[in-house]
């Protein structure tokens, strides 16, 4: 089945409105993460920003569509929440601009830290803490990864198995 842009997805989820029960949506989070905050001006100047802003608005304008009984989205610690946090805690109830959720995979029984929001209308999935392993300086295995390659991007965007099992858990 070819990949299709989620901005594509919205304006044709518009015209077929099926019933949807939850949406759990991971923008690209290659122009808000704080991460590459360095590179924010460039990125605001050639157009990236207003690009990858498009697609939050898109994952939004489905979840306020399909209205489904829960729905979720996914991003880093950064800019997301100066740039559409009000937006995302309107609809999520919670108001003030704030996600509903902040973790680390730690949070959840995975040995790593990476500070992650959750902006949506959801039940909080129950806590496993565990104490993080140091594998370098800077902490987390995620870390010592380097370089730009889509194994790297594929590798730090990955949902950590012990929340996804909570969270699934939690909102069936």
């Amino acid at each position: 089945m070819p990949q299709k842009d989620v901005r594509a997805f919205a304006e044709e989820y518009e015209r077929t409105r099926f019933p949807v029960h939850g949406i759990l949506a991971a923008p690209p989070c290659d122009h808000f993460s704080v991460s590459g905050a360095q590179y924010w001006p460039a990125k605001d100047a050639d157009g990236r920003t207003a690009e990858a802003l498009e697609i939050v608005d898109a994952c939004l304008e489905i979840v306020m569509d399909a209205d489904p009984v829960w729905w979720a989205l996914e991003n880093p610690v950064g800019r997301l929440r100066a740039l559409r946090g009000h937006v995302l805690s309107d609809l999520s109830g919670v108001g003030g601009g704030g996600p509903r959720l902040m973790f680390n995979p730690c949070d959840f029984g995975d040995p790593y830290t990476k500070k992650t929001l959750l902006w949506g209308k959801f039940n909080l999935p129950r806590l496993n803490p565990v104490e993080p392993l140091r594998v370098c300086e800077q902490g987390s295995w995620l870390q010592r990864l380097g370089g730009k390659s889509e194994k790297t991007k594929r590798l730090r965007s990955m949902t950590p198995p012990g929340f996804a099992r909570a969270f699934c858990e939690a909102n069936p």
